[in-house]
């Protein structure tokens, strides 16, 4: 069992902490996360919502997959981070929780004694990778790349969160040099004040059915992208 009570305060210190994915909702089931590191349980996964999403492709489904799950288990070690409360990276100290059709909507993790954040950082997310680019067919490059979008996403969502984006947004570097190639630097841009992910990956969501480029798709043309962030950016 997951000793929660330093990430409850880290919960009280960050608003909107359920939202992010600080607290788990009685109706989600509670996983080890080291099963994220089991190619079988993954693609075992990836078979359940390919019925779901619509669509065989592998690829697609492994990506997507990713690009939820890195957001959530990234929560609570780097919102710990933003808040001054050493929470771990360990995946063996973390649990996932997930509501129906296996969608990840929270984590929960032990506190860190005294570990180096940026050596456990680095391992749970090779160990991931591994078995997401097994389980899906995909290289494991574009899995990092992932990793760092949701690593900036996140630091970005709790500065938010707290109102201070520019020293949230300024541990990202730092952190992702520290945890070393092959995870790319993460890049913010400022739009009409506002200050977004500049994304060095794409999630492949809008190969699903129905579903379209995100706003901040790196395949978007750049003036289209940006049109559409200072449309963002004014409605925020």
């Amino acid at each position: 069992m997951t000793d929660d009570g330093l990430q409850a305060l880290v919960a009280a210190r960050v608003p909107g902490a359920a939202a992010l994915g600080l607290l788990a909702p009685p109706s989600a089931a509670a996983v080890p996360a080291e099963l994220l590191a089991d190619p079988g349980w993954t693609a075992r996964v990836l078979a359940a919502r390919a019925v779901r999403q619509r669509t065989d492709d592998r690829r697609v489904l492994a990506t997507v997959w990713w690009y939820s799950a890195s957001s959530v288990l990234l929560t609570p070690v780097l919102a710990g981070l933003v808040t001054g409360v050493a929470l771990s990276a360990r995946l063996e100290d973390t649990r996932l929780h997930l509501l129906a059709g296996d969608t990840p909507v929270a984590a929960t993790a032990r506190p860190a004694a005294g570990r180096d954040l940026a050596t456990d950082l680095r391992a749970t997310i090779a160990a991931v990778v591994a078995a997401v680019a097994e389980a899906g067919g995909v290289r494991e490059r574009p899995l990092w790349a992932i990793a760092t979008d949701s690593l900036a996403n996140r630091l970005l969502a709790v500065g938010r969160a707290v109102g201070d984006v520019a020293a949230a947004t300024a541990l990202s570097g730092p952190l992702a040099a520290a945890v070393g190639s092959p995870l790319p630097a993460p890049r913010y841009v400022d739009v009409e004040g506002v200050r977004f992910t500049r994304r060095a990956s794409c999630c492949l969501l809008y190969r699903l059915p129905h579903e379209v480029l995100c706003t901040s798709c790196p395949r978007r043309d750049p003036l289209q992208r940006q049109v559409l962030l200072e449309d963002t950016a004014t409605r925020m």
